[in-house]
């Protein structure tokens, strides 16, 4: 089997790796691809980073003998004024079956929160704020702000995990599987 992750970004392919061979221990093989995930480069709410994820896991799926796409979006969300991190998940298997997840929802500090919503993209602004470099290809937000409990590989390994229910108990997403 091959899967295909729709990003070159490190994390996400480690986090697509640590899964997938779980998940399918008789042996799978990972790949990336840069793709154009069809949002901006910070995506804002929770349908524009569902559509960046579905868009990169379709790209991903064109590489050629590919069996999955996978696609892992990360935005930001207004919930009554505070800003929070989003994620979503789409894997996606040549026959179009699809699973789905999303979470990661962390309240951003203030001065970050200000200037996410100036138009700043979270990562250079996490950079900033920390004084260090490309935090976003490593342990993220979501590392920094909860000082290592958990970071963005984690948070994208439990995502994935989540969209591979589809796969893992096919039986309970038939339609009239409760006789309704």
């Amino acid at each position: 089997m091959k899967a295909v992750v729709g990003s070159k970004n490190p994390v996400k392919i480690a986090a697509a790796r640590a899964v997938l061979h779980r998940v399918f221990p008789e042996g799978v093989h990972v790949e990336a691809v840069d793709v154009e995930s069809g949002v901006p480069d910070q995506p804002w709410g929770d349908e524009e980073t569902l559509r960046g994820a579905r868009q990169r896991a379709r790209a991903a799926l064109r590489v050629d003998g590919a069996t999955l796409g996978v696609g892992l979006e990360a935005g930001l969300v207004d919930v009554g004024g505070d800003i929070f991190t989003c994620a979503w998940c789409v894997v996606t298997r040549r026959d179009g079956t699809t699973g789905v997840a999303g979470g990661a929802n962390l309240l951003l500090p203030p001065a970050v929160a200000q200037a996410v919503r100036a138009g700043a993209e979270l990562g250079p602004t996490i950079d900033a704020l920390t004084g260090l470099h490309k935090t976003k290809h490593g342990r993220g937000a979501i590392g920094i702000l909860t000082r290592e409990h958990l970071d963005r590989q984690s948070s994208y390994e439990h995502l994935l995990t989540l969209a591979m229910a589809r796969f893992l108990t096919p039986g309970y997403y038939e339609e009239d599987r409760l006789g309704g």
